[in-house]
């Protein structure tokens, strides 16, 4: 990276040092290799993980099994964020949080490059917890390198920090697929925590380049509450210890007793968030119309990402059995369809930015619910995609890697016009007490949709068998059709919010 870091004595404000990042502060480029590396280890591993747990030579579960695990997974890194931001916020600052988020995603990782499956779980563990935290807290310290919201760089910079994301995601399945597919499954999650030890390397280098309130606890608990919180921490440890002991010693233990508690907390703690800002009798009644406008966006964008996310779990299982997963008659790892979606983003989020801004000079680019509701409608139409080469399977033949590769394109398009709309619209329409907590919010929709499809699952429901993919799609175009139906309705209890 050295050749992008030029001198600019016209920024003495740049933290750490006058040397710049492509014009922006130089700590952007500790933050965006940070960032890269460790989506390269989420990602290479999150790839390998439906695979092996399917394989023979991996835990040799069922596909349900499979994908249960792995929607709990996804669903708890991203419920997980909450308590991580908590953390920044209130014990640790986010510097410190990132780097002991490092380290505990490190040897999560290396946990799970263990050869021994009773070890694996408390791998997945850790790696979600480290993901959680550091995930709520970097984006922060991206925030930080500016000088108040008013920076013209402060967009930019966030752009460049989100290429770094989509870079990582998009090598990690093509090395660390590839060797964990063809050589040694446990060889590719030990690549996994390399990526990471590499990611928590750069960040300890490079921290000096940070903003200073980077290392600030913002509102660091009293003595008492530090008393209280260990308190409660501790009391519930204590349950869960003595509870597990029991269901273990005597013989009643399955995987279910944990997934299902998991994946409950999934769907509850969403719904009580959300009950709890509602209720609060400090917002205002435009506050108030504001949350129950969002209601309808947190709602559809759930089952949004309980469609998509199986791109990761469904798709991935079916083209490891279904699949000719071949260019020119040269067979390719299945985890490298996980890389279609960080290229596709990378190639046309340009486009659809330039796109938006031709229509708006125009005086016709559509609204936020048109965007949101279209997205809706095409990660269903994604599913009625599905719908082929599932008939393909079931007729005995292998479907074409290119049914997959345009599921996986639709399904990009439908998150261009949903996700950046609703991270846009969370921050817009939060209500002043809880500006800083709402992005937190917006991640439990991914939380609530992975939990349901990881309930299906535990329930035994075959997630790749044509009426289940049929019902999953007509459910995410009647979400989009209701939400483009409702609009008027929604518009108006947005009230200023466009």
């Amino acid at each position: 990276m050295a050749s992008s870091l030029t001198k600019d004595s016209a920024r003495p404000g740049t933290p750490g040092t006058e040397q710049t990042f492509f014009g922006h502060p130089r700590g952007l480029a500790t933050l965006f290799m940070t960032e890269m590396w460790e989506r390269f280890s989420y990602y290479g591993m999150r790839a390998l993980l439906p695979l092996y747990l399917v394989a023979p030579g991996g835990l040799h579960l069922s596909a349900a099994t499979a994908t249960a695990i792995y929607s709990v997974y996804v669903s708890l890194v991203y419920l997980l964020a909450l308590p991580g931001g908590w953390f920044g916020d209130r014990v640790w600052g986010p510097r410190k949080t990132v780097a002991v988020a490092g380290g505990v995603i490190m040897l999560g990782h290396l946990t799970l490059a263990l050869p021994n499956s009773g070890t694996f779980y408390a791998g997945l563990g850790l790696v979600a917890i480290g993901s959680g935290l550091l995930k709520a807290n970097i984006s922060t310290m991206v925030g930080h390198l500016y000088e108040g919201k008013d920076d013209p760089r402060r967009d930019g910079g966030f752009t460049v920090f989100y290429m770094g994301i989509n870079l990582g995601a998009f090598a990690a399945p093509l090395v660390i697929g590839t060797i964990g597919e063809n050589v040694n499954w446990h060889l590719g999650f030990a690549l996994a925590a390399l990526g990471m030890a590499l990611g928590l390397g750069q960040f300890l280098i490079g921290s000096r380049h940070l903003a200073d309130r980077s290392s600030v606890v913002p509102t660091p608990l009293s003595a008492e509450e530090k008393a209280s919180t260990l308190r409660k921490a501790a009391i519930w440890a204590a349950v869960a210890v003595v509870f597990y002991a029991i269901v273990g010693f005597s013989g009643h233990y399955t995987l279910n007793w944990i997934l299902v508690p998991l994946t409950l907390l999934g769907l509850i703690i969403p719904v009580m968030v959300l009950g709890r800002i509602k209720r609060d009798k400090d917002l205002d009644r435009t506050e108030q119309r504001s949350m129950s406008a969002y209601i309808w966006f947190f709602v559809a964008a759930a089952v949004f990402w309980m469609i998509y996310d199986q791109g990761g779990s469904t798709l991935s299982i079916f083209a490891d059995s279904s699949a000719d997963n071949t260019i020119f008659g040269w067979e390719f790892p299945v985890s490298w369809y996980q890389s279609v979606n960080p290229v596709l983003i990378m190639a046309l989020a340009p486009v659809f930015a330039w796109f938006w801004l031709a229509l708006n000079r125009r005086g016709k680019e559509p609204s936020t619910i048109v965007k949101f509701a279209s997205g809706l409608v095409l990660v269903g139409a994604s599913f009625f995609l599905f719908l082929a080469p599932l008939s393909i399977a079931e007729g005995g033949h292998k479907a074409a890697a290119a049914w997959l590769v345009a599921i996986y394109f639709v399904q990009t398009v439908g998150e261009l016009l949903l996700s950046p709309v609703g991270l846009s619209v969370t921050t817009k329409m939060a209500p002043a007490k809880y500006a800083s907590q709402m992005m937190g919010v917006w991640f439990l929709a991914v939380t609530a949709g992975d939990a349901t499809t990881g309930l299906l699952s535990i329930a035994g429901v075959d997630l790749n068998k044509t009426g289940i993919v049929a019902l999953e799609a007509t459910l995410a175009v009647v979400a989009g059709v209701a939400v483009w139906m409702y609009r008027s309705r929604v518009k108006e209890l947005m009230g200023s919010v466009h």
